[in-house]
């Protein structure tokens, strides 16, 4: 007997679009292709509530001041209860507390709320009515959030899990087009690439100190900065300042991932803290070298000596040195790309994300 078509809404209050907003449209769309019904709440400015648009996903908005957060639960909750929402998931603290009321107040069966990044919770007495009181189940992005989350709340392991965003093989393959990026003449050594939203806790900078250090031993690199935020000014400066400008091309948003990957000779990921990125399964993907740092969920994927390099975070020195042998010994790291492949497939596709998915809401919604 085959599976009840679900009636699933999604909510996200940020208006970016990085991985975790990507994440949530790679879920409603996946799902939709399943054959069930899907919704999204989002602000009607949000990069995402546009996507949904595109796609002719049904939706409705969230309003972001914080007067309209009583008026916001009742309209939201009468929305759902209208969707017959089975399933409501939310993302980000505002709508988390938002949507998480309103699916209360709506009786919708099953509510999920996912966290997808390895920071610390700040009011963890306040935060728990979200995670806990507001949600059915947490799922994490990586096993080390979800202990951590586990301990905190004191969740019962049942309540918890870790699902990785999984990735398109077919459009992540290593066969395909190569991005090409036009640096100066004198521009010349090999192309390192560093993808996502620019901001401090991605490690730009490590990554723009790490290339002087190369640089000073007779050992330049080129990098492509591809994303963008209104951060991207300091950055700018302060590639300025470390004399890498014509090294140095921020490519600002892409939507052609796939190919950019294929063109790098290394993907770096020198985060301060992560969970698990999705531009690291991608790089494993398409075969792209990857350096990254170690923390948070990055060692479960990006495992050292087996599918990349790691380094210490914060830390040029560490980083410039793995790079170094990363671009240099080029056996070593093509055995690893190739067990990186083998490692996607083996656990990380999105045809698994959504069974893994599905398996919680069979549970549940018995």
């Amino acid at each position: 007997m085959s599976d009840p078509k679900w009636r699933i809404v999604h909510s996200e209050a940020s208006l970016g679009w990085g991985g975790q907003e990507r994440r949530v449209m790679a879920e409603l769309l996946g799902f939709r292709a399943r054959g069930h019904t899907v919704g999204l709440l989002a602000p009607a400015r949000a990069t995402i509530f546009s996507e949904a648009t595109r796609h002719g996903l049904a939706r409705a908005t969230v309003a972001e001041k914080r007067w309209a957060f009583p008026f916001e639960v009742v309209r939201t909750a009468r929305w759902l209860r209208a969707f017959r929402a089975d399933v409501v998931n939310t993302h980000s603290s505002r709508d988390g507390w938002i949507v998480g009321l309103a699916a209360r107040l709506a009786r919708t069966p099953l509510v999920i709320r996912s966290r997808h990044f390895d920071v610390p919770v700040a009011n963890p007495a306040l935060s728990r009515h979200v995670y806990a009181t507001l949600a059915d189940h947490l799922i994490t992005t990586s096993p080390k959030v979800a202990a951590d989350f586990r301990a905190l709340f004191q969740l019962s392991a049942d309540r918890v899990s870790a699902i990785p965003t999984g990735v398109d093989v077919e459009k992540f393959s290593p066969e395909g087009a190569k991005a090409s990026f036009e640096f100066t003449a004198e521009a010349g050594g090999p192309l390192v690439g560093i993808i996502g939203v620019i901001r401090h806790a991605k490690g730009h900078t490590v990554l723009f100190e790490a290339m002087k250090q190369l640089a000073d031993q007779g050992f330049p690199v080129r990098c492509v900065v591809v994303g963008d935020s209104p951060n991207r000014g300091a950055l700018e400066r302060r590639v300025v300042e470390l004399g890498l400008s014509k090294r140095v091309l921020f490519a600002g948003e892409r939507d052609d991932v796939p190919a950019i990957l294929r063109a790098l000779d290394v993907l770096a990921i020198p985060s301060l803290h992560e969970a698990i990125p999705q531009v690291g399964l991608q790089a494993l993907a398409t075969r792209t070298p990857v350096v990254a740092s170690d923390v948070g969920g990055i060692p479960s994927i990006i495992r050292p000596g087996e599918t990349g390099r790691l380094c210490a975070p914060d830390d040029a020195a560490s980083l410039a040195a793995a790079l170094r042998e990363a671009l240099s010994d080029k056996a070593t790291t093509q055995a690893m790309c190739e067990r990186g492949r083998v490692l996607l497939e083996r656990e990380h596709t999105v045809e698994m994300m959504l069974d893994r998915l599905e398996e919680i809401y069979r549970r549940y919604l018995r």
